[in-house]
């Protein structure tokens, strides 16, 4: 069928809103009509090819929408059904079959190879193949085709043009101090980084019942959002030693940290910052060969723990409902991060999305 998408040609290139054929769904797949998109990093990261996936692509991760058609095989939705789409795993291997999908064997295949596992492409423009599949799905786009695998059946009576970003970034920032660190009531965080994923992980701080809940950035206007979704401090980083202020508020450091920039030298400091005991974990993704050094003594002197977070930890199908739950009891209001934005402007939204204005980007075809 023919749809519109928005194609990268070349690194670091504008997207482009062009018509492309979409395949029909093989036997596991779903067709969605998309209604909204959200704009993540990852997807800047991709088109820039800082993440090498193949060009021309079409990206986008974060899509919701309506079901439209199913393979024979499908089983967990139908057409008419609304549906957000996450990320993909197989299901088979053995870090699946151990509850644990973000470390699938597949997952580098599944979500960044720009095709199938088999290696077919689902798009193509004329006789040209066109990268689609991003995270099994490529929702910058009027329709995107999914996995049965990542595709997250949600109530008919939701908002479904804002539930995308569910389905990375906020599941990503939320898993990584709920299903991650598992925080405690009662007890402190500081967050570095106060973008889209870095304030979902202050929503998910406030839920679990944190009583001290530090963000660090170093953008005053970030700083003054994460206040209002529920952080007791902040720290601008540029001006201030955020190691020495979060001891000074804390008094021997935090229990949890966690960096959310793909800075190396933040992830130090989110690591010196821990109290004895505590836990860092790493949601930011540096470039490929980066690299960050520590005192061995802080490790071995104060039994703090190092632990990378991939999509937040999270079981799409059962996180999701829990977040939408929260939200639903007023406890999550991810809503307000949101500015939504039309396809044909894409262009505008990754824009607003890199200068800090605009703190989660949703597009509607």
């Amino acid at each position: 069928m023919k749809i519109k998408a928005a194609v990268v040609r070349e690194k670091a290139g504008s997207f482009l809103i062009e018509d492309v054929e979409l395949e029909e769904p093989r036997a596991h797949e779903v067709l969605v009509r998309i209604v909204g998109c959200g704009l993540c990093h990852t997807d800047l990261v991709a088109r820039d090819q800082h993440l090498p996936v193949p060009l021309p692509g079409v990206f986008g991760h974060e899509g919701a929408g309506v079901v439209e058609k199913v393979g024979s095989a499908v089983q967990k939705v139908q057409p008419g059904d609304h549906a957000v789409m996450s990320y993909f795993s197989d299901g088979t291997c053995p870090s699946c079959k151990k509850g644990a999908p973000t470390h699938c064997s597949s997952f580098h295949a599944g979500n960044f190879s720009g095709a199938r596992l088999d290696g077919s492409t689902t798009m193509r423009k004329g006789g040209e193949g066109i990268h689609g599949s991003f995270f099994s799905q490529s929702s910058f786009a009027s329709h995107a085709l999914a996995n049965e695998r990542n595709v997250v059946k949600v109530a008919s009576d939701l908002p479904l043009e804002m539930l995308g970003p569910l389905g990375c970034g906020i599941l990503t920032g939320a898993g990584g101090v709920i299903n991650s660190l598992k925080a405690r009531p009662g007890s402190s965080i500081a967050v570095f980084g106060a973008g889209s994923v870095g304030v979902s992980a202050i929503m998910a701080a406030v839920v679990s019942g944190c009583t001290t809940i530090i963000a660090v950035d170093i953008n005053d206007g970030r700083l003054k959002t994460a206040k209002g979704f529920g952080a007791t401090h902040t720290i601008n980083s540029s001006t201030t030693d955020p190691v020495q202020k979060i001891q000074e508020i804390t008094g021997d450091g935090v229990e949890y940290a966690l960096e959310c920039t793909g800075i190396p030298m933040v992830l130090r400091q989110g690591f010196e910052a821990l109290a004895t005991g505590g836990a860092c974990g790493l949601i930011g993704a540096a470039p490929a060969g980066s690299q960050v050094t520590f005192d061995t003594q802080t490790i071995l002197g104060g039994g703090r723990i190092l632990r990378g977070v991939i999509m937040g930890d999270s079981i799409p199908d059962v996180f999701i409902p829990q977040l939408i739950d929260f939200y639903k009891a007023g406890r999550f209001p991810f809503d307000r991060m949101i500015t939504f934005y039309p396809l044909d402007q894409i262009n505008q939204a990754a824009e607003d999305s890199e200068k800090g204005k605009a703190l989660k980007a949703i597009l509607r075809p």
